[in-house]
């Protein structure tokens, strides 16, 4: 019996989806960054890429956007929490203090994409975005499936 070989007759997958299915199945794609797919939209709240960092100066009021995959508070450290943020060129450190982090502290645990506002603070070379304000767009293209490591 011969066997049917044409295609199914289905839409191809767009470029988000194609990455959002990378990155369940995997937790990375050839196809991209799921920033990549989310910077004009991050862009039109003001955020920034990790790489634009480097020309702010310290001081300067930026706001960043990433998927977060590191969260960290360590008992050492007084309550402040550490957020790492990777975007399609880069990462972008976060450092956000005890009270602001109660205040938003579902949002920072749950979120696997943060747009983060705040002070950059540059010392010894290490750039550190003072977190002031938090926002969590709808994760798309992928974000939702980034696993972060979480308060080692």
């Amino acid at each position: 019996m011969a066997q049917d070989r044409r295609a199914a007759p289905l839409p191809a997958l767009t470029p988000v989806e194609l990455t959002e299915a990378d990155y369940r199945v995997t937790g990375l794609s050839p196809a991209g960054h799921p920033m990549r797919h989310l910077r004009r939209a991050v862009a039109a709240m003001g955020a920034i890429s990790a790489a634009d960092l480097e020309r702010r100066r310290d001081g300067d009021w930026v706001t960043v956007a990433g998927l977060v995959i590191c969260r960290q508070r360590p008992a050492t450290a007084k309550g402040f929490c550490f957020l790492t943020l990777e975007d399609e060129t880069g990462l972008a450190n976060v450092v956000v203090t005890p009270q602001l982090f109660e205040e938003h502290k579902r949002l920072i645990r749950r979120s696997p994409l943060l747009v983060v506002g705040g002070v950059l603070q540059e010392e010894q070379g290490v750039l550190n975005v003072r977190g002031k304000r938090f926002a969590a767009p709808q994760p798309r293209a992928g974000a939702a499936f980034v696993t972060s490591h979480d308060f080692h």
